[in-house]
């Protein structure tokens, strides 16, 4: 297919997100990275220009069949490590394509931000997990001031700054106080999710009512920076907050809402496809067996409407299938995946119906 500059998609259009790992170079080798998790000494993968200009095609004609507006989150590795990068963003600001970053923060200058913002970045996305020792110490020496600097050189770039924290019994007492350094920091969003072990350590190491604790001291840190003025935008990345806020009133099931329709919870099988640099085509990144094509041989309508249709089977879910938010939760199927081997298991943070230990 041939390229061609888009017309800005209309309002109403949903989008559909391309978690795009254009490279698997990285500066880095974090303790719970996925990419790296079973072999260390990999040699980092890369697409080719005219490798990632087909599988532009290939997503822009899967969306306009479709009737979805595409959004592209480009990472890594470090997708600024990428050596045509630039290439890659001039051609995405030309077909009026949104993106995002997520990458690390070492190659970020007050110039490629200026670029980044030029060419129509919508945000970038940096990662603190934990205080300083233990950021430093599962990621890198020096990483943690590091991130703290260019969130601030974004923002005054213009773009807008975001930060993920994975979530896991390493860093899970420091959380209240990483919401409390990046609001000082005034990043633009912050949000965490749960780490999904890789290895022989298959739990993320937090029991449900600990982990509903847990939510319950950060929605407390967060009303008091809001209570504040504090201007950061808190995401709840994590679908067990739909859980939390039904519990206390703060969302209620809609009487509207219609039969069968999934309006919430995991994006996996939704509005979502993972795309790695050798082209493999992932139902989810954080789910290692999720492999259902590859995007330089394979059409995406296709996957999407043969392979993918694997996890969509909603009645399922071994525990939310009986649940009332089963349409709007389903916790987060990647973390029971890691854990079981199972995308439909139950998810092994929810503490709905489980029996509190004396």
């Amino acid at each position: 297919m041939k390229l061609t500059k888009r017309q800005p998609q209309a309002p109403e259009k949903p989008h559909f997100v391309f978690q795009w790992h254009i490279t698997d170079a990285c500066d880095q080798r974090c303790k719970h990275c996925y990419i790296y998790a079973e072999d260390s000494r990999k040699a980092p993968q890369a697409m080719t220009l005219p490798q990632m200009r087909q599988t532009l095609a290939n997503c822009l004609t899967f969306c306009d069949a479709m009737g979805y507006a595409p959004y592209f989150c480009l990472t890594g590795g470090d997708p600024l490590l990428h050596p045509q990068f630039w290439d890659l963003a001039e051609l995405l600001h030309q077909l009026k394509a949104p993106f995002t970053i997520l990458g690390n923060p070492f190659h970020l200058t007050d110039q490629v931000c200026k670029r980044l913002k030029k060419y129509g970045c919508r945000s970038y996305q940096l990662s603190i997990d934990g205080l300083e020792q233990t950021h430093d110490a599962l990621r890198k020496p020096g990483s943690y001031r590091e991130t703290v600097e260019k969130i601030g050189m974004l923002n005054r770039a213009g773009l807008h700054s975001a930060v993920m924290t994975t979530v896991s019994s390493l860093n899970q007492a420091e959380l209240p106080a990483i919401i409390e350094a990046m609001a000082a920091a005034n990043v633009g969003t912050y949000a965490f999710s749960r780490y999904c072990p890789t290895g022989a350590d298959k739990d993320v190491g937090i029991a449900p009512e600990e982990y509903k604790a847990l939510l319950t001291r950060c929605a407390e840190t967060i009303r008091g920076l809001k209570a504040h003025g504090c201007t950061t935008v808190f995401g709840k990345k994590d679908h067990l907050w739909t859980l939390y806020d039904y519990e206390r009133g703060a969302f209620t099931i809609p009487q509207d809402a219609i039969p069968g329709v999934i309006y919430g919870g995991c994006h996996c099988g939704q509005t979502h496809l993972t795309l790695l640099p050798n082209g493999d085509v992932y139902a989810c990144r954080r789910v290692l067996n999720s492999k259902v094509g590859n995007v330089l041989a394979d059409d995406l309508g296709a996957i999407w409407a043969g392979p993918m249709d694997a996890y969509r089977h909603y009645q399922s879910f071994k525990k939310c299938a009986d649940c009332e938010l089963l349409r709007w939760c389903r916790g987060c199927p990647a973390v029971a995946s890691a854990k079981t081997g199972d995308f439909y298991a139950r998810d092994p943070q929810c503490w709905k119906d489980v029996p509190v230990q004396s």
